[in-house]
C-alpha cells in the first residue's frame, strides 16, 4: 500500500486537484490538518473510512498513524494544507518513511499564495516591472531561518515578495523590508483565501501593519510586496508580440 501525500489546496473544497479527489475517494485511511480542511473535502473519503485529524497529533504520532494504515492494507492520503512543496512538514514524514520502507507519492495542490494573488486578481510576474517571486516567511515561535534568509537579504534586489506565516509578525516585516522597498510600495494581505470569512486589504508598505490590525487578520494569511501589485503602465509580454519570430 501507499501513502500519499496530497495538496489540499488553501482552503476551498473544489480547489483540490481532480487527482487528489480520486485518491481520497479510495483511500482506507485520510489523515488531515484539523480545522484548516473543510468537511465538504473528507467527504469525498469513502464510508469506513478511518479519518484522523492531526491538529494535535506530533510529528511521531502523525507517522505512526500512516505506518498503522500501511500494515493494515490501506492506500493512505495525507492531506497537506495547498501545495505540499512548501511549508507542509513533507520532507519529516518522508525521511520517517524512507526509513521504514513505506512507498509514497506526492499530488501537487494550489498553493496559498497562488490562491490569494486571484482574490487581488493580480500576476506576479508582469513585464518590465517584476520578474521573479520570493516565498519566505517570517521567524517567530519556529524553526531558525537559515543564514542568508532574513528579509533584508531576499528583499535586497526588490523582487516580488510573497509572505507565508508572517501576519503576526507584520511590523517586524515591514520593518526590515522599509530601507529595501520604500514605504510607498504597494502591498497587500489575503487571509482566508477562498474560504468563508476571506478578508483582502490593500494599501502601502508604510500602512499595511496598521490595515492588517484593523482588519483583525490573525491567521491563514499572506502578505505580499511588490510593485506588481499596483503595475498599469508595462509593455505588453513578448509572448504574444506580433513581432515575434513564428516557428
Amino acid at each position: 500500500m501507499t501513502v500519499y501525500f496530497v495538496g489540499a489546496g488553501p482552503g476551498s473544497a473544489d480547489l483540490i486537484t481532480v487527482r487528489g479527489q480520486r485518491l481520497l475517494a479510495r483511500c482506507g485511511v485520510c489523515l488531515y490538518p484539523g480545522s484548516l480542511t473543510p468537511a465538504d473535502l473528507l467527504a469525498h473519503c469513502p464510508a469506513g473510512a478511518r479519518l484522523v485529524d492531526t491538529a494535535r497529533l506530533t510529528l511521531d504520532e502523525i507517522v505512526e498513524e500512516l505506518l498503522r494504515g500501511h500494515r493494515e492494507g490501506h492506500d493512505v492520503v495525507r492531506l497537506c494544507s495547498g501545495d505540499p512543496s512548501i511549508y507542509s512538514a513533507v520532507a519529516e514524514q518522508a525521511r520517517r518513511l524512507d526509513t521504514a520502507g513505506v512507498p509514497y507519492d506526492v499530488t501537487p495542490g494550489v498553493p496559498a499564495f497562488a490562491a490569494a494573488a486571484a482574490v487581488l486578481g493580480k500576476e506576479l510576474t508582469v513585464p518590465e516591472v517584476g520578474q521573479s517571486l520570493v516565498i519566505t516567511r517570517a521567524r517567530a515561535r519556529s524553526t531558525a531561518m537559515p543564514p542568508g534568509e532574513d528579509l533584508a537579504t531576499l528583499g535586497a534586489s526588490g523582487t516580488t515578495m510573497a509572505l507565508h506565516l508572517a501576519v503576526n509578525r507584520i511590523e517586524q516585516v515591514v520593518a526590515e523590508l522599509l530601507p529595501r522597498y520604500g514605504p510607498d510600495c504597494p502591498a497587500a494581505a489575503v487571509a482566508l483565501a477562498s474560504q468563508p470569512g476571506e478578508v483582502v486589504v490593500r494599501g502601502t508598505l508604510a500602512g499595511i501593519a496598521d490595515q492588517v490590525r484593523e482588519a483583525g487578520i490573525t491567521r491563514a494569511a499572506v502578505i505580499f510586496v511588490g510593485r506588481v501589485l499596483a503595475a498599469a503602465d508595462f509593455p505588453d509580454s513578448f509572448l504574444y508580440s506580433a513581432t515575434r519570430e513564428r516557428a
